[in-house]
């Protein structure tokens, strides 16, 4: 499965950086926003349409 993971401005929460990653790098990247307070929306990404 992968999911979008969004990183959201600090001031006014609108999405600044957008990524698709598998769900094996999900906790990482987790990880890396909460030891610097970043923010992240982290949602399944679409299938492409086979």
């Amino acid at each position: 499965m992968r999911f979008e993971i969004m990183r959201l401005d600090d001031v006014d929460g609108i999405a600044v950086d957008t990524t698709v990653v598998d769900a094996a790098s999900v906790n990482r990247i987790v990880q890396q926003a909460a030891s610097i307070g970043q923010r992240l929306y982290i949602r399944p990404a679409e299938s492409p349409a086979s």
